[in-house]
């Protein structure tokens, strides 16, 4: 793992693996990067450093973070980093459930955690995503994933519309992404990322807080979507295989 990736660069640079995880495959506040071309995530940066990537809620901290580390981090130092996360093959990382009722959860470091004591309650129109040992994943033990309750039918309705698009409501997924949505040319993989930042990422798009150099193809794709729809998307697309 090289330096910047590990330890970073104080004061101003932040170790990618501390919020990415050394594997990559990162925590539902930020995105997993296991796996994606190097000259993606290179752009990426380029975007939040320009400004053509932001979050639709300015007090969203992670985002803000990344906005720092672009304008800081060095061009030879987001080139390492991108060649080392580059390199990385993505694994099974969120368990996607079905549930009509979940564990209660709250808060903590932005994300959500399972309170106690133990409750249930109904999930509603949600995805609750949480890790599976909250003190391993606290620990950034990076061989302890994810759990993501999701809605019932929510995984057939979002089949529906990544796969057909849903009688013209969207696109299909695979005309961009690939056939098994594990990323094509420029187009990254969306298979078994996590569902909350496929939510963030798709209604940024709508909103126009994310815009940048591939946001004239995702535009048409996004535009007619309700919250619903983005929201069985991210949880049939997070069941998939990465």
């Amino acid at each position: 793992m090289p330096d910047i990736v590990a330890h970073g660069r104080r004061p101003d640079v932040y170790a990618c693996g501390y919020c990415h995880l050394p594997n990559g495959q990162g925590r539902p506040e930020n995105s997993s990067l296991a796996g994606l071309s190097a000259a993606y995530i290179i752009q990426q940066l380029a975007d939040f450093k320009s400004g053509a990537r932001k979050s639709s809620d300015p007090d969203l901290k992670p985002v803000s973070n990344m906005i720092t580390v672009a304008t800081k981090a060095t061009d030879a130092e987001i080139q390492i980093a991108a060649e080392y996360f580059a390199a990385l093959k993505p694994k099974p990382w969120i368990r996607v459930v079905e549930a009509k009722f979940v564990p209660k959860t709250h808060v903590a470091g932005w994300m959500l955690v399972v309170s106690m004591p133990h409750e249930t309650e109904s999930i509603g129109d949600r995805i609750i995503e949480t890790p599976e040992n909250l003190e391993r994943t606290e620990l950034r033990d990076d061989s302890s994933g994810f759990i993501a309750y999701v809605p019932p039918g929510s995984l057939k309705r979002g089949r529906l519309l990544v796969t057909a698009g849903a009688n013209g409501k969207t696109i299909i997924c695979a005309t961009c992404h690939g056939p098994n949505l594990k990323g094509l040319k420029d187009a990254p993989s969306i298979a078994g990322r996590s569902p909350s930042y496929i939510v963030r990422q798709l209604y940024d798009m709508q909103s126009g807080a994310r815009a940048g150099v591939n946001f004239p193809q995702m535009q048409p794709v996004v535009a007619h979507l309700s919250i619903y729809d983005i929201l069985d998307i991210a949880a049939y697309t997070s069941s998939l295989e990465p």
